[in-house]
Order: structure tokens, then sequence, then C-alpha cells
């Protein structure tokens, strides 16, 4: 079912103000745009009108790294032999299928597959906002036609999915909405895909060099080790990057951006990770939250494989959601960044 809003209506929205000011651990304050509950934003979508928060977790990195050679996976694996894609689902917005209005394009029509695309032609500041029941997820929308794919992350159930546009300061209101009954074909159908955050094609750098590293993998176990230990040896910690985006938000990172590099901050090293773990059909979550000492923003990934890993600092188990840290991994020095790699708790995943 599908339902619109015109500009006149008689709500206007209030941008989550506070959006967190977060961001990364990585070194910064601010997070991305991203889902918002009653316990962690000022406004929520549980109120008649909540409007999109504008977060953006991550920061860049700067500095040099010197390429060095794919190491071997570490420790101990196992599991089943390791199938790769011979092609990838590359989700974009289908325009027949979209419902379109003030200018706005929704296409809900693969929501069940995971993910859910919008558009827009507009001159001003807006939002596009994933909600389901009391939670939220916000993102920045071009207002130049370019599409945005975004996952369908919160399980199977009702969502709504709307446009909002700014009208003055941190005020919002919704332009074109859909409301559609999602029935998730897969739990792991939003984190195969490339999304906003996580952004890949079948030519990206990322994904010749994950198809490179897993070459000689036994299992998926393997293919895991070979990509973790290759981004921990070649990608460094950007702290200057963390530094300027410390109090900035609408960060968006390229995973081919920062393998070409060498360089980035947490949000960077966990899209990297993850354009290559689910170009090789390895279900990876990017993950935001807080990390210790001093609650610090941070980014990570959630990996789910059918085997095992186990390795000094790593244990992933099979069949399970299990974290892996690469920014920590590679940089275990920059504490004051990156968090000590003890206690996590997640915010908003992806």
């Amino acid at each position: 079912m599908k339902h619109l809003s015109l500009l006149n209506s008689t709500f206007a929205f209030l941008l989550l103000a506070a959006m967190g000011g977060l961001l990364i651990g990585c070194g910064g304050s601010a997070e991305p745009q991203g889902p918002s509950s009653a316990s962690d934003s000022p406004a929520q979508p549980s109120q008649p009108s909540p409007a999109p928060s504008a977060e953006d977790n991550n920061k860049p990195n700067s500095g040099d790294s010197t390429q060095s050679q794919p190491q071997a996976p570490t420790a101990q694996t196992s599991g089943a032999p390791l199938s790769i894609p011979t092609s990838l689902i590359i989700p974009s917005l289908d325009a027949s299928a979209a419902f379109s209005d003030n200018g706005a394009s929704i296409d809900a029509s693969n929501a069940s597959k995971g993910w859910v695309a919008a558009s827009a032609q507009n001159d001003v500041r807006l939002k596009f906002q994933v909600i389901k029941g009391e939670m939220s997820y916000n993102y920045d929308l071009p207002g130049d036609g370019t599409a945005i794919v975004c996952p369908v992350n919160m399980g199977s159930g009702s969502y709504t999915f709307r446009v909002m546009q700014n009208t003055s300061g941190s005020n919002y209101v919704e332009i074109c909405s859909v409301v559609a009954d999602v029935s998730l074909e897969s739990e792991f159908a939003p984190y195969l895909i490339p999304t906003v955050f996580c952004s890949y094609t079948e030519s990206s750098s990322a994904v010749k060099k994950a198809r490179e590293l897993a070459s000689g993998a036994q299992n998926q176990g393997d293919a895991l080790a070979a990509v973790y230990d290759w981004v921990c040896a070649n990608i460094s910690y950007d702290a200057a990057k963390a530094e300027d985006l410390s109090d900035k938000s609408g960060y968006v990172p390229s995973p081919d951006g920062t393998l070409a590099s060498g360089t980035g901050i947490c949000f960077d090293y966990s899209a990297l990770c993850a354009a290559m773990l689910r170009s090789l059909g390895i279900p990876c979550q990017v993950v935001t939250g807080y990390v210790s000492p001093n609650d610090l923003y941070h980014a990570w990934n959630m990996v789910y494989i059918d085997g095992t890993w186990q390795a000094v600092g790593i244990d992933v188990r099979a069949n399970t959601w299990s974290r892996v840290d690469s920014t920590f991994g590679a940089s275990p020095s920059y504490k004051e960044y990156v968090g000590d790699g003890i206690n996590y708790t997640d915010r908003y995943i992806y």
C-alpha cells in the first residue's frame, strides 16, 4: 500500500538535532545517518511526524601505506568448501516500479530482497527515511536525481519509506511516502548486496581484490581471514582525517577510494571489508556504535560464516554473527580513536 503526503501537510518535522554528533571513535563526532529509537534519540519515529536525522558516521584517512603481499589465512579455519558468486546482485532504482510525487520517487519493489531505493529532483536539502515500529534510519538524499539504495535491515514487518524536504532550520516536511508489508526472503539479504554505506559494482577494485585474496581459500573462514589480514596489513589509519571529520556529519565511505589511498578511518575499514566479503558471498554487516573506553563512537563489522576462524584475538564461530574489527586489528596503538577492542555497544547496523 502506498501513501503520499503533500507539501502542505499540516506536519513539519523536527530533524533529530542531536543526531548524535557522535562519530567515530574512529575519531570524531559525526555519526552516520542511522536509526533512532526512543532510547537513543531526542525525536522518535513513534511520534506523529519524526524527521530524518542527518548523521553520518565516518571519517576519512590520510597517510601513506606500504602495500604488502597478501597474507596467508591466519591460524585455524573450518567449514564447507567456499563457493564464490560468479555474478553479483547490484540493486538500482526501477522507475517503472517506483511511486513518485512532488519530484521524489521511492522503489520498494525489492524490499523482500533486502533493499529499497529512492531519488529526487529538488533544490533544497532532502532526507530519505526508513521506519519500522519505533526505529528509523535516515539518509541524505541527493537532489540531483541520483538514486540511493538503502538496506531494509530491521527484519520482516510493516515499513514506511519516505522522502523529507527541509523547510527551514531543522524542520522537515514529508513529500512522498510508501508503506509496505515486508517479508524478507532471508535475514542475510540486506548484508549480501551493495548499499549506500557499502558501495561496489562488478568492476570495483574492492571486488577484484577480494576475489584475488580468496582464490586459494578452502572455506569461508579462509576467505574471511585472507581479507581481514590483507586489510590490516595494507590500510593505514588516518588520524588527520578522523580529526577533520570529528565535528562533521554526512560522511559516506568509498571502498574503492580506501583501497586506492591505502588509508582510512574506521568507517572506511568496515565499509571496505563489507564490500569485499559480500562480493564473496559472505554476509557482513557494517555496524556503528560505541566502544570502550569512554564510549568512543566507532565502526566495525559483524560476519556470518558456515565455519570457524580462530586466531590471536579472533574467535569467529559457525552459523552465528561474530564481531570483526579490522580498524583495531590494523591500528591498536590508536586507542584514542578506535578504542581498546574490548566492550562494544551496537547502535546502527547497515
